[in-house]
């Protein structure tokens, strides 16, 4: 069990840098805020930044399913780096080499060279029963635990395994794993260049323009698969409902300042959506 004051020198380690760039993580909290669902708010992104000549934007992705490769990094508790997904976020690991899947919290950005997709503490090694190692093919699938488990992994616990992942899954994992494809982490954040034409086609009617989304800081309360329930939902709260992939997200806003914001997370918050949050939109 760690004591009060290794909790306390975890919280003033996470230090976010004001340009968001390679080495940020979360924000510094006393001890008591790690503990409490305090530690997860607000959720940074940061700005672009480039390792090895691919630029990575952080962008906050809900239904984010990944293959690639996990490498030794540092950190306390069940811990790991990411490179685009907001600081903090939870995922679930599963080991492509053993099938085992454990919840871990991502509280920095990385990794900071080659193309791998995340990196991880020892502590998240030792739960996965691997040795670390700089190629462990890992999945690493963006979740949204109960509570109870977040309050675990912020101070310093882990979360007992999840169910491991049947055999037949994992082969079709491995078989993404060594497509010859681009790694997925450059994929997402620095799209293809299409591949040019072999011959001139008739140029396309003009299509109205799609609807662009209003900068600035939403208060996203929830995401949810059915567009009744999220329509629903947000009528109750003055917000609105649109389509994100294969999701509805409800939000406030656009908000002029922080302080607006914040007082629109209040008012979500305490309406019993315990996990709304602030969000910048693109």
């Amino acid at each position: 069990m760690k004591s009060a004051a290794s909790y306390l020198a975890l919280s003033t380690a996470l230090l976010l840098s004001a340009c968001g760039g390679g080495n940020s993580a979360i924000a510094p909290l006393s001890a008591a805020q790690v503990r409490g669902p305090a530690g997860d708010y607000p959720m940074v992104l940061g700005e672009p930044f480039v390792v090895e000549g691919v630029t990575y934007t952080p962008a906050d992705v809900m239904n984010y399913d990944s293959v690639g490769y996990a490498e030794a990094g540092y950190g306390e508790g069940v811990s790991g780096a990411h490179r685009t997904l907001p600081l903090p976020s939870y995922v679930e690991i599963t080991s492509l080499e053993t099938g085992r899947t454990i919840l871990v919290r991502l509280t920095e950005r990385g990794p900071m060279q080659g193309r791998n997709l995340v990196s991880f503490s020892p502590q998240t090694f030792a739960q996965l029963g691997v040795t670390p190692s700089s190629r462990l093919p890992v999945r690493v699938r963006r979740v949204n635990p109960p509570e109870a488990e977040r309050a675990l992994l912020r101070s310093g616990a882990q979360v007992p395994a999840r169910m491991d992942t049947p055999p037949g899954l994992l082969a079709v994992l491995k078989r993404k794993l060594s497509a010859p494809v681009p790694v997925a982490q450059a994929t997402l954040d620095k799209p293809q260049t299409p591949p040019a034409k072999v011959a001139p086609k008739p140029t396309p009617k003009p299509k109205p323009a799609p609807a662009v989304t209003a900068k600035g800081l939403f208060v996203q309360i929830g995401a949810y698969s059915s567009r009744e329930r999220a329509e629903s939902v947000a009528k109750g709260l003055g917000a609105s409902a649109e389509q994100a992939g294969k999701v509805w997200r409800v939000r406030t806003g656009p908000h002029k300042d922080r302080g607006q914001a914040d007082a629109a997370l209040a008012k979500a918050r305490s309406a019993g959506y315990a996990d709304a949050r602030v969000v910048t939109a693109p």
